[in-house]
């Protein structure tokens, strides 16, 4: 039984398991979007959130506090400059893992992990939704305004 074991140990140490995700959180801030396993997309998640919420807080301290955790300049810069004022409204859930299919190899379940406010396919179908106008496919009754407009451009004509 595993009762009280909240760490997914991925079959690693503790300081392989440590760069790994420190690794994989820089690659997902700096490319939005990554393929991994399910488990270490589940490991990631509890381990890239409060950096993220932590990059909301543009401050020195913050900012050192990160870059211990990723121990990348690049992926830090990255952090504050467009991903933290994107996600600056969220109260969390700052990433969204999709599940694909079993790698061909050794049968892992695959997910694909990525940064929730910078998926363009979503934003792109929320936009268009926005757009489009809902219709009926009922008829409707013109009003007696419409109907007056029709009537005089039906005069204005002969």
């Amino acid at each position: 039984m595993r009762h009280g074991k909240t760490v997914n140990h991925l079959g690693r140490t503790a300081s392989h398991r440590s760069a790994m995700l420190a690794n994989m959180a820089s690659s997902l801030i700096v490319h939005k979007r990554i393929t991994t396993t399910l488990a270490k997309a589940k490991a990631l998640r509890k381990y890239i959130e409060p950096i993220i919420t932590k990059g909301k807080d543009d401050s020195t301290n913050s900012r050192r506090v990160v870059f211990s955790y990723l121990g990348n300049k690049d992926s830090v810069k990255e952090l504050f400059g467009t991903v933290a004022p994107k996600v600056g409204d969220r109260p969390g859930g700052y990433t969204r893992i999709l599940k694909l299919t079993n790698r061909k190899g050794d049968n892992a379940e695959m997910a694909v992990m990525e940064l929730v406010d910078f998926n363009e396919v979503v934003m792109n179908d929320k936009a268009a939704k926005a757009e489009t106008k809902k219709t009926t496919r009922r008829s409707r009754v013109k009003s007696n305004k419409a109907m007056g407009d029709l009537a005089t451009d039906e005069t204005t004509v002969e």
